[in-house]
This record gives C-alpha cells, structure tokens and sequence, in this order.
C-alpha cells in the first residue's frame, strides 16, 4: 500500500518516465525498419503531450516544495492518456476489421510540402497501411499493447488526481 501512495504521490514523474519510455520504443522501432502508420504517429502525440504536462508539474512541485502532483496536473493527464487509448483503441480495432478507417490511414499518399516537391516527381511517397498489423507480441499488436498501456496509465492519473488530502490545515487552538 505504501508503494502505491508514492506512486499516486509522485504520479508526475511516473508518468513522464513512462512517456519518455513510449516515444523511445516508437522511434528504437521506427530505427530498426518499422515505419509508423498515421495512427501510430498520433499516438506518439499523446505521450508528448503528457511529457509536456507532466515536466513542469514536476518543477513546480519540487519549487512550491508540495507534497506530489498537483491533482490539475494528474487530472490533465487523465485526459491525455485517456485520448491516447480511445485513439490506440480505435486503431487496434480497424486492424482486426471491426470497423472500418480513414481513407488517409488506408497507405495512400501523404501530403506534399515544398521540400518534397522534388522527390515527388520520382514516385509518391507512401504510408503503412493502419490496416496491418506491422508487429505483435502475444497475439497482440502493438496498437492493442498501446491501448492497455494508456488504459492503465489513464487509470493511475485519475487515482492521482483523486487521492487525499497530503497535508491538513495546522490547528491554531485545541478542542476542549
């Protein structure tokens, strides 16, 4: 119970070493040849996001020497990690085929920018199909690990954000 009281506590730092850790195992796979679909790039969005909430909660709580999170904070990641597994979710569920995806995540062309001009005319370049599933560990793609991951987190920072009081108001006077 105790380690559950930290972890609620300093729920900031959890969440930001957990973010760190996800966009780091995107882009070490995206290094060893697996592109990301557009999907998989907005849920990398989530986990930036939640690093952008989560590191100046952690200096504010060690400038204002408070003691944890601030619930603001843990309640805003809540929300962040809570889009990011409707978002995984979604994705999971259009690679198994229960419902169908945006045409933009179906492989077809991305948008052209002016530095792409050139390169265009040699061939459209291409996304991964949403639709396919890239990589899987124990039966599970990597957008339904995405999913349980953000479920779980999403879970913790409403806990954080919904934990007692850490500190009570000093008493000036006893009662008789």
């Amino acid at each position: 119970m105790a380690v559950l009281q930290i972890l609620l506590r300093w729920w900031a730092v959890v969440a930001l070493v957990a973010s760190a850790a996800m966009l780091g195992a995107a882009h070490w796979f995206e290094s060893q040849g697996l592109a990301p679909c557009q999907l998989c790039l907005r849920q990398r969005e989530v986990y930036w996001a939640a690093l952008a909430v989560a590191g100046p909660a952690i200096v504010w709580t060690l400038i204002s020497r408070a003691k944890g999170t601030p619930r603001l904070a843990a309640f805003i990641l809540f929300a962040i990690f809570t889009a990011g597994a409707v978002t995984a979710a979604f994705h999971a569920g259009g690679e198994q085929g229960w419902w169908a995806l945006p045409a933009t995540c179906m492989g077809a062309t991305g948008p052209i920018n002016a530095t792409d001009i050139l390169a265009s005319l040699e061939g459209p370049a291409t996304m991964p199909s949403c639709g396919d599933i890239a990589w899987s560990w124990l039966g599970l793609s990597m957008a339904t690990w995405n999913a349980i991951l953000s479920v779980a987190l999403a879970g913790f920072s409403l806990a954080a954000a919904m934990r007692p009081r850490d500190a009570q108001v000093p008493r000036l006077y006893r009662e008789p």
